[in-house]
This record gives structure tokens, sequence and C-alpha cells, in this order.
């Protein structure tokens, strides 16, 4: 048997919301390109252009091609434009991987009884919307033996976390559409579908850890539970995972949740 070869030479992937030079997308981003894989950097406002620009220049040091694009993927339309970016960007017919990364953490510390409606009506936009249309867009793009990755959160498998319920939640909703995406493409397509989950990650945009009267509460729960010598994650453990999924290695992996956490669990 020859030896594990993690190579996506000739790929071309997408990883949304990877338009912050040191977030998990970023760092997915710059797994992919380190591999071998062309990859598409995507981000939302124009604040952030400059951020994504940056994330840009780092792949293309490592050799790889890149696309920028600016596109809403929370929306039907946003994530068309994704799809359209990258493929004529790279002039291209298909996409190998894609990353669903984009999300935010809405209503984070506060409990259940005290989010309010905007708040419940953003959070599964942003986290459970923002994978089912990228899905969509780029399905009639992705050939048999395609990879896609949901970036979930061990959130859903913590039960004890109080102040990220509603993240909790539209996180839950999103991690079933990897298992009902995953039932329907692999059989007709060919496709894997699986999340990875990470917990605690170092980041600027904080993650879903939450701020406020909770944080204590959270961290010494967490405190119990960690199975590593440090609480926290840096970006590039959950961008290996992503690696590992979206190689060839893991053909036979889907429908699965995967935990890059350092042994967090409920």
């Amino acid at each position: 048997m020859a030896p594990t070869d993690l190579s996506l030479a000739g790929k071309t992937a997408i990883v949304t919301g990877s338009g912050r030079e040191n977030g998990i997308g970023a760092a997915i981003a710059k797994a992919l390109a380190r591999n071998g894989a062309n990859v598409t950097i995507n981000y939302v406002s124009d604040g952030s252009a400059p951020r994504a620009a940056e994330v840009a220049a780092s792949l293309e040091a490592l050799g790889a091609k890149v696309v920028v694009s600016q596109a809403d993927v929370s929306t039907p339309e946003g994530a068309a434009k994704l799809v359209k970016d990258t493929l004529t960007g790279f002039k291209t017919d298909k996409i190998d991987i894609l990353v669903n990364n984009a999300g935010a953490g809405t209503g984070q510390g506060k409990l259940l009884t005290e989010v309010t409606p905007e708040e419940a009506q953003k959070a599964f936009v942003l986290n459970t919307f923002s994978t089912l249309y990228p899905i969509q867009a780029a399905v009639p793009h992705i050939p048999s033996g395609g990879r896609i990755v949901n970036v979930g959160t061990i959130v859903t498998r913590s039960f004890n976390l109080p102040g990220v319920g509603l993240y909790g939640a539209s996180k839950a909703a999103q991690e079933y559409l990897t298992h009902a995406f995953a039932a329907e493409l692999g059989p007709r397509h060919g496709i894997t579908v699986n999340t990875v989950a990470p917990g605690p990650t170092t980041t600027d945009a904080g993650g879903w850890f939450p701020d406020g009267d909770l944080k204590n509460e959270v961290a010494q729960k967490l405190s119990l539970t960690t199975r590593s010598d440090r609480v926290a994650g840096d970006p590039e453990d959950v961008a290996g995972a992503v690696l590992l999924v979206v190689s060839d290695t893991a053909r036979w992996i889907t429908g699965q949740y995967i935990a890059a956490s350092g042994g967090m669990s409920a």
C-alpha cells in the first residue's frame, strides 16, 4: 500500500467566511492551499476587504491560485455569486471542495428566555442558511468524489453550557443538514458531507464563548471536560481536521460529526 497522500493538487476549493487573517476560515484556506488546492476566499462586508486581501496574499505566497469573492452566503443570491465567481475566476467547471465556515455567535451571553425575535432570526440566517444555500448552489458543479465540510461547534453536544443556547440551536440545525445532505448526495452524486466541530478557539471573532456574567460559569464547566493541556485550540488545529476530511484518505467517511476540540465533550 502506498503512503497516505493528503495532496489536493488540481482541486478547486471554496471556504466561506474566510476573510479574517487569524480566523478559522483563513486557517482552513491556508491548509488547503499548502496542500495544492486553488482556493476561493469569501467575505461579506466592505470593511473586511483589506483583511480578505491579506489572506489571499498569504495563500498566493504558498503558490496557490486564489479568487476573492465578496458575497453574503446566507442568501441564495450571494451563494450563487460565490459559485459563479469561483468558476469564472479559476476558468473551471467544477468545485471539488466546499467548506461552509461562515457563521456568527448571535445572542451570546443571554439565556434563551432573554433572546429577542431579531436575534433568533439572525442566528438561523447566519448559521443555518449560510450552509444550506452554498450547498444548493455548488452541488451541480461538484463531481463524484467531492467533499463538503460544515464547520459546526461542540456546543451542540454540550448540553450544560448556559448563554449559548440560541447559537447551539442554529448550529444543531446545521448539523442535521450534514446528515441529510450526506444521505442525499452520497448515493446520487458520490459526494461526502461531514461536520468538523471546533471547541473554543483563539480568534478575534471570539467564537461562541459568551461574554458577561455567564463567562466564568462556562469557563469552569469547560475546564472540567477538557482532555488536553490547554482550554482553547488554535485555528490551525481545526484546519488540520478539515484537511483530513477533504483528503482522499477520508473517502469512506460521510455523515459524521468530528470534534476538533482537544477532547471536550458534553
